[in-house]
């Protein structure tokens, strides 16, 4: 490694240089990577070392994430060895981790206020006010030996580890759980999350609830569609006829106040590009990167300048949704192919449901009142 540019020299002239330029390599603004620097290094253990300064350690660590990049590139960029990179990733990987246990978590754990996105809108208050959030579950790349592909192979057609989250309504994530196989269904995940103490769910107070589509149960403390009636807001934007029925209207409003997730995951992967393309790191490594760029999107998000490009497209335009939030997956040499067509499971309501469902009911009737 015998140039001159050396990796703190280039962070230094970044850090100096045109912001969207610096914003284009480290996928957040020179106040927030100063601001979080500054946090890791004091709260979290994020250290450099006699030759490393501490701002190089971050700015590789988000290098790599921002940009799916091998460890060979790095070591050119940066001008240290692929051993010296590999050991900065993980120290730099292990500090977000430390992070996230602090910032991917509801702002209002007790979930005693109505969330302001709800409040300060007409189409979901009064109707909504007792919603806490949305969960769902979204595919992210993974890179699997040929021999435990298989079930990590859904209806993508290459391996994927399927990541459940929950997010609030200020479009952070406030739970995960990452590393279940791709071919398992949601409605799975979500069972053996809430069945399993360890796993500490962000249960709903009584009263309250999270929005969920239809591979999820109906059941206390979740909300989902009617069946067999349109839902998707694609659905409604390309369909030749109005909205009839109390069913149609829940169905749409329900369907836009729960996209929130969808817009979440959408700046996620477009933000963290790794997360299309994962490279050949150990699976719990992978995981521990799903979790990682979570609590530097959580991190983005809540940080007082309210500056990140991707979120202000979401702010400005309530529809919006990256492309990179629909599953997209990088093919692979080796990948092995699945042709069985899917089959999907058949989801019982749970405990609760009759009461959830006399909900959803008094909510469509209120919809449908309220547009005459």
């Amino acid at each position: 490694m015998t140039s001159k540019q050396t990796g703190e020299k280039w962070v230094a002239e970044l850090l100096e240089g045109h912001p969207g330029r610096f914003f284009d390599n480290f996928r957040m603004s020179k106040q927030i990577f100063c601001d979080l620097l500054i946090l890791l290094e004091e709260s979290y253990g994020l250290k450099g070392s006699r030759r490393t300064a501490t701002r190089e350690v971050l700015g590789m660590t988000l290098y790599i994430l921002g940009h799916h990049e091998t460890l060979r590139k790095t070591s050119e960029r940066f001008q240290h060895s692929t051993e010296t990179i590999s050991r900065y990733f993980e120290k730099g990987l292990r500090a977000l981790t430390s992070l996230s246990m602090d910032i991917i978590c509801p702002t209002d754990p007790q979930f005693r206020h109505t969330p302001a996105h709800i409040e300060n809108d007409d189409r979901y208050m009064p109707y909504f006010k007792d919603c806490i959030g949305a969960i769902d579950g979204t595919h992210v790349d993974a890179c699997i030996p040929v021999h435990e592909q298989v079930a990590y192979i859904g209806r993508h057609g290459s391996p994927t580890q399927n990541v459940m989250a929950v997010c609030d309504f200020n479009m952070c994530f406030t739970y995960v759980v990452p590393g279940w196989e791709g071919s398992a269904h949601d409605s799975r995940i979500y069972h053996r999350v809430v069945r399993d103490r360890r796993c500490k769910f962000p249960y709903a107070p009584p009263g309250k609830y999270y929005l969920v589509d239809a591979g999820y149960p109906l059941e206390t403390g979740l909300l989902k569609p009617f069946p067999e009636t349109r839902y998707h807001l694609t659905d409604f934007a390309r369909g030749n006829r109005y909205i009839e029925g109390r069913r149609e209207i829940f169905n749409q409003a329900h369907s836009s106040l729960r996209s929130v997730i969808e817009r979440s995951f959408g700046v996620w992967k477009n933000k963290w590009r790794i997360l299309r393309k994962m490279p050949q790191y150990s699976f719990s490594k992978q995981c521990v990167i799903v979790v990682a760029t979570m609590a530097l999107h959580n991190y983005i998000r809540r940080h007082p300048s309210k500056v990140d490009p991707e979120f202000r497209a979401c702010d400005l335009d309530k529809t919006f949704v990256h492309p990179e939030a629909y599953e997209h997956r990088a093919q692979r040499r080796g990948t092995v192919r699945v042709t069985t067509p899917r089959v999907e499971p058949v989801i019982y309501d749970g405990t609760g449901a009759p009461e959830m469902s006399a909900l959803r009911e008094f909510i469509a009737h209120q919809l449908e009142n309220a547009r005459g």
